[in-house]
């Protein structure tokens, strides 16, 4: 694993999205809609600042964050609350708890193998992303 996770990444796989989605709260419709979409991540990390962009083609959210450094989150890419959030670093492993009405929220990406591995966690429920290195 390495701790370098710059680049244009290609989703791949996109195990339990809607189990995800739901546990968020997020209606029917929209879930029925994003299940099916594919995802573009382009990370761009100087150190421990990242820049990063998560396109499709129904929506897209940009999130900039230094690890090691609580910050306020809008995700209004996904289900639009506000979140407390603080990303680490365990080993190679971006770990994220993201604090607010949903618990056991937040997430854990890293990189293995030339893909980009992410998993995101409300409540009972992981979705597991698997990204390819465009």
């Amino acid at each position: 694993m390495t701790r370098d996770q710059n680049g244009t990444w290609e989703m791949e796989s996109n195990d339990n999205f809607e189990g995800y989605m739901k546990a968020l709260g997020i209606d029917f419709a929209t879930r029925k809609i994003a299940i099916h979409l594919n995802q573009t991540k382009i990370i761009n990390q100087d150190g421990d600042n990242f820049k990063t962009k998560t396109q499709s083609t129904f929506r897209n959210y940009d999130l900039d964050f230094t690890v090691g450094v609580e910050f306020d989150e809008h995700t209004k890419g996904l289900d639009g609350r506000r979140v407390k959030t603080l990303v680490i670093w365990e080993g190679d492993v971006l770990m994220c708890v993201q604090k607010g009405e949903k618990e056991n929220r937040g997430w854990r990406q890293w990189v293995e193998d030339n893909k980009l591995y992410l998993e995101l966690t409300c409540g009972d429920q992981v979705c597991r992303q698997v990204f390819k290195k465009k």
